[in-house]
């Protein structure tokens, strides 16, 4: 059991941590990474999260990374409304979105060392904490999108 916990306290705390340290540029509209932040035409604008997993009613409940230990950029509330600090937040929820699916890719190494059963449970521990945190990303990310596309055309 605690050769698991360590295993993941590394994964989370290199991953994260590495990610930190990717330019901004990584996570612009015009980097070939972009592919993976677009939205899909599945999600519908946003209403796929609202409608079927209700991503508004429990979002605000779960812990924002950069808060809890105090380093990154803060995503539970935007600083202010300007199309700059719209842009600055959609990037920086693309890195949070990029780092919660790079956790998910350690999951199936645990069947090295841990019985069947055990490795199942570390796959389903990877899926429980973080497609939540995609799947708020994606939500919140699309609807500042449309905001911040709308004041930029107003300028």
């Amino acid at each position: 059991m605690w050769v698991n916990i360590a295993v993941w306290l590394f994964f989370h705390v290199s991953i994260s941590l590495g990610l930190l340290k990717v330019p901004y540029s990584y996570f612009g509209p015009d980097h070939p990474s972009d592919i993976l932040f677009r939205e899909r035409s599945f999600e519908q604008k946003g209403k796929l999260w609202r409608n079927v997993f209700y991503v508004h009613k429990w979002k605000d409940r779960l812990p924002d990374g950069a808060s809890l230990f105090k380093m990154g950029y803060k995503k539970k509330q935007l600083a202010d409304t300007t199309v700059e600090t719209m842009q600055l937040f959609i990037m920086e929820m693309k890195r949070a979105e990029l780092t919660h699916l790079l956790l998910l890719l350690p999951a199936p190494l645990f069947f090295l060392w841990n019985p069947v059963w055990a490795g199942f449970v570390m796959v389903f521990y990877a899926i429980i904490v973080n497609v939540p945190f995609i799947i708020i990303q994606r939500y919140n990310r699309i609807r500042l999108a449309m905001i911040a596309q709308r004041r930029y055309k107003r300028r």
